[in-house]
């Protein structure tokens, strides 16, 4: 069956939204739109090519003027006056947010390595201010409702029909299997799992080897985390003074690695903990590829 890139698309739009509006942002929930119940009259129109194996799906979102007004707000640091109507500064806004949004949904989903979407890509097709009652019924639409700074704000995103199957959780679809036929999406079975937990380490290893692992619990190992790097010739390292810039080759929405002892085992992303840097983990092997990535 085909991936499902839900839970991609919701964490990377929130996740986007704080680090270029800095402020706190989560989505709320996902519905199917029902265009004649809105009540904004004009949207930001941003369409976004997406190819990934021999697919090339069309996206377009849908930005309200209630929404557009504070993103546009917000990126300016909240300073002066919050506008009552989308001018071409805020389209602007708009359209680079949304670029990142698209940006970072590819950057997370390639790190996942899914056999079937692989080195998925994202083309801006340009934007538009349109009617919200214009928003095209050929394609399907999803209001997502998202808290942004402790308000309640809707975007809407329309898929076409061949990235449905990859986004099954948003739209209750149905997924495609590898016989090429599909298969319903059922509610989960509240009977408790009994499925062994990933930590067991004797369902991971023999019993002689989980207890020889067991005994080595209390090492310690260095986390470290990697902004970035880049190759330097010694003579432009030595000529390096106090207030030098140094430029890496890492892209600012992309994740970071995270190492252990030297060995990366995981991608993440900064966050903010009570005023120190944390790290949100967003890629990262089972317990088994962990223990032989560290040579355990």
């Amino acid at each position: 069956m085909a991936s499902d890139l839900s839970s991609f698309l919701k964490d990377e739009l929130a996740n986007t939204l704080e680090q270029l509006l800095s402020k706190s942002v989560s989505i709320d929930s996902v519905s199917e739109l029902d265009v004649s119940s809105l009540d904004d009259s004009q949207c930001i129109d941003v369409s976004a090519k997406f190819d990934f194996a021999d697919i090339s799906s069309s996206w377009h979102y849908y930005v309200p003027t209630i929404t557009a007004t504070k993103f546009e707000y917000f990126m300016l640091g909240g300073m002066g006056d919050l506008k009552e109507h989308i001018d071409d500064e805020i389209t602007d806004a708009v359209n680079e947010i949304i670029s990142n949004v698209c940006g970072s949904l590819c950057t997370a989903v390639n790190a996942q390595n899914f056999p079937d979407v692989s080195s998925m890509k994202a083309e801006s097709q340009g934007s538009s201010i349109k009617e919200c009652k214009d928003i095209g019924s050929t394609l399907k639409s999803y209001v997502f409702d998202l808290t942004l700074d402790g308000e309640k704000l809707p975007i809407y995103i329309s898929f076409d029909d061949l990235i449905i199957p990859y986004l099954a959780e948003i739209t209750g679809g149905e997924e495609v299997n590898s016989s090429g036929t599909s298969s319903s999406i059922s509610a989960p079975s509240s009977t408790p799992s009994t499925t062994t937990p990933e930590m067991n380490i004797s369902s991971l290893l023999s019993n002689e080897a989980a207890e020889n692992l067991q005994l080595l619990f209390d090492i310690k190992l260095k986390l470290s985390v990697r902004l970035g790097t880049k190759n330097f010739l010694l003579k432009d390292i030595l000529r390096w003074d106090i207030g030098e810039i140094i430029e890496l080759e890492q892209m600012v929405n992309e994740p970071l690695e995270i190492l252990v002892n030297g060995i990366k085992i995981g991608e993440g992303e900064a966050v903010i903990v009570e005023g120190k840097f944390g790290l949100k983990v967003k890629n990262i092997g089972n317990s088994s590829s962990r223990l032989s990535q560290i040579g355990l």
